[in-house]
């Protein structure tokens, strides 16, 4: 019959961050594993705790299935003489295959005969296999920094300090890290004492729960979640459940209690975030907020010592005594900053570097200032918007130097917006530092002022530049000057702003910014090809994600990304004119020219050498189509051109109908394929539609 399998590795205190990576990975590899092995199983499940992480496998057949193997040998011919006799060739061959040459058999394989050593072995009980799997299932894990302890040579997250390992309800032998696996396991570390002892790998989730140990994650966030929102009720208020937050505190608690806190409400008057970051990212609390949306002097915490009343009041008080300490910090840290100006600050820059090899931060202020100019007279700014961005620019990193960002670094940009305003910087200027810094992961906001938009899309192509030139790149997981982030927002930014930006004057202009400091390793013509090779992987991904066909995708990436939401605006129109009538026609004409085209060596038309009718209609055709779709593209108008090329399938199918494109004569020839290649091209600075899969009817 078949029966579940249990294995728990009880550790030391993990990481948050650990623990998610880690179930995902012995998810995979149990079952990739059992089914390496031809173990019959049902359902796995994962789970863990910061003191376990546990797999459980439902229903595990109590034996292998059977294995029948083929193994291919030599031509019969080669296996046997004339007389029929085996050759060394067929006794070497049943030899390595553990058979007797009888037992060889004879198959054809299309005309040649070959024989074949049939090998069968049984299935062994899945007792003995998963005895034998349990090393290789611990010790395929990877951790961030895996540790040895003790004079063991063994790597593991944290030190293990317990095994259990059952097969139904028998204990599996095992002997790993200085270990002997048995069937004992243990409870919440304050809330419950002694071994339990799971007679049955079926009661481990109930004995672990009576223990105060919720050990399946989604259940324990899930609890945690409700929780939290029932704890900022009881005070009036609601919580802002931040998800990774949330993910970290589910990750650190075996039996979730949540708490009420409090702070003194003088604090409130402090910016938000000010309260906010140290509650959050270095308490890991919950911060409580009213019916109209501001901060209640309260803040929500997760214990993992229990509900009972005394407990819940220790530990209370002690977390109001830290948040107190670090609440007193920042409003120290407040007041001190605010003796200083933003714009006083800014000569301190000169001796905080920005990257070795790149200079100080006082010159990325510099550089970014001249690439901010250029940038907003390109967007059309107005003179206002031009002297806010100046002045922003130069202010943007000047919070750098405070004992708030200091303290709390996350807080660079916020801080800055903040002591602007408090220092009689405009509302414009000082969204716009804030700004700069926009999005900065994943989801975050984008920038909606002009400066904002100008001074973020100016300091992460000042990065990306200088990166590049020094050869810096991305390179599989390794990025740890965040460049494919910062790509992201730049384009994340010119796309939703329909920004019109040249993006190779823009990298000229930042590689230019280093001119005469930095002794660049890539010239500008090799780092401007390597970024839009960089940037299109970024496009093709934001592309897809927002709607796009992959094929789609890939023929307007091919036109060209030298004017980024340019490209977006005709993935947009090519994919809806996929779906019109006219898409046809117009695939038609550009497959026909397209094909040709290659062989021709310049697009350089001569009227005088047209032989025929039918190649002076399509030039004709073509000249007067051109001119207008021309005026419709620098309009930006990319459907309504695309419709009105698709006009030229007709000519086009004229000229090939009436027209011999390869004569002898080259003159001729080369004028007709510089015809061809014309047409190509032109539809080609759209899309190149060679790169659409046609589906098979």
């Amino acid at each position: 019959m078949p029966r579940d399998f249990l294995l728990e590795i009880g550790v030391e205190e993990l990481p948050a961050r650990f623990l998610d990576p880690a179930l995902a990975q012995l998810h995979e590899l149990t079952g990739q594993v059992l089914q390496e092995n031809r173990l019959g199983y049902g359902e796995i499940t994962t789970c863990g705790t910061p003191r376990r992480i546990t797999v459980f496998v439902k229903a595990v057949e109590d034996s292998q299935q059977s294995l029948k193997q083929e193994v291919k040998g030599p031509a019969v011919k080669v296996a046997f003489n004339s007389a029929g006799e085996p050759t060394r060739a067929a006794l070497g061959f049943a030899k390595s295959n553990s058979v007797g040459v009888e037992e060889l058999v004879r198959k054809s394989v299309g005309p040649v005969e070959y024989v074949f050593a049939i090998k069968q072995a049984a299935g062994r009980p899945a007792a003995n296999v998963l005895q034998e799997l349990v090393p290789a299932l611990i010790g395929g894990l990877h951790f961030p920094k895996p540790m040895r302890w003790g004079e063991l040579e063994m790597r593991f997250a944290r030190p293990i300090r317990w095994l259990l390992c059952l097969f139904g309800n028998t204990v599996l032998p095992l002997n790993l890290a200085g270990l002997e696996a048995d069937r004992y396991t243990y409870g919440h570390r304050f809330l419950s004492s002694g071994k339990l002892t799971v007679n049955d790998a079926s009661e481990y989730f109930e004995l672990v729960r009576r223990a105060h140990v919720i050990v399946e994650v989604n259940e324990r966030r899930e609890i945690i979640r409700q929780q939290i929102s029932e704890a900022a009720a009881r005070e009036g208020g609601t919580t802002e459940i931040d998800d990774e937050l949330l993910d970290e505190v589910t990750n650190i608690v075996e039996y979730p209690t949540a708490l009420c806190g409090s702070f003194d409400k003088d604090y409130l008057q402090l910016p938000e975030e000010v309260l906010i970051t140290p509650m959050r990212e270095h308490q890991r609390y919950f911060p409580v907020r009213g019916a109209d949306g501001r901060l209640l002097p309260r803040f929500v915490a997760v214990s993992n010592s229990g509900a009972d009343e005394e407990s819940i009041n220790i530990i209370r008080a002690g977390n109001e005594k830290v948040l107190r300490a670090r609440l007193s910090d920042a409003a120290f840290f407040w007041q001190e900053d605010l003796k200083t100006s933003l714009a006083d600050r800014v000569e301190g820059l000169k001796k905080v570097v920005f990257q070795e090899s790149l200079g100080t931060v006082y010159e990325k202020v510099q550089r970014v200032s001249a690439l901010a100019d250029l940038l907003a007279d390109r967007l059309g700014a107005s003179l206002q918007e031009k002297e806010e961005t100046a002045r922003a620019a130069y202010l943007a990193k000047a919070d750098l130097l405070t004992n708030m960002v200091y303290e709390f670094p996350e807080l660079q940009g916020i801080m800055g917006r903040e002591y602007a305003l408090r220092q009689g910087e405009s509302s414009s200027v000082a969204r716009a530092v804030y700004e700069h810094y926009l999005p900065r992961f994943a989801g975050d906001d984008l920038p909606i002022t002009v400066p904002g938009k100008v001074l973020s899309i100016a300091d992460k192509i000042d990065t990306i530049v200088g990166c590049y030139g020094l050869g810096i790149m991305p390179t599989g997981s390794q990025d740890p000057y965040a460049l494919r982030r910062q790509a992201l927002g730049i384009c994340n930014i010119i796309l939703d702003g329909n920004l019109v930006l040249s993006m190779p004057e823009i990298i000229e202009q930042a590689y230019n910014g280093y001119a005469g400091r930095v002794q660049m390793i890539l010239s500008l013509e090799q780092v401007t090809v390597e970024l839009e090779e960089f940037f299109r992987q970024r496009l093709r991904g934001l592309f897809i994600d927002r709607g796009l066909a992959y094929d789609t995708v890939e023929a307007v990436l091919a036109a060209g990304i030298g004017e980024l939401s340019g490209a977006w605006l005709r993935g947009q129109a090519l994919e809806k004119f996929r779906y019109e009538p006219a898409f046809g026609a117009l695939l038609t004409a550009f497959t026909r020219a397209h094909n040709l085209a290659k062989k021709a060596d310049d697009d350089k038309v001569e009227p005088v050498l047209f032989e025929s009718a039918a190649e002076r209609e399509l030039y004709q055709a073509f000249q007067t189509v051109s001119l207008s779709a021309t005026a419709l593209i620098n309009d930006r108008s990319y459907g309504a051109a695309l419709s009105l090329i698709a006009k030229l399938q007709k000519p086009v199918d004229s000229f090939f109908g009436d027209v011999m494109v390869m004569v002898e004569d080259e003159r001729v020839r080369n004028n007709r394929l510089a015809l061809l290649k014309k047409i190509a091209d032109f539809i080609g600075s759209i899309a190149d539609l060679s790169k659409i899969v046609v589906p098979n009817k």
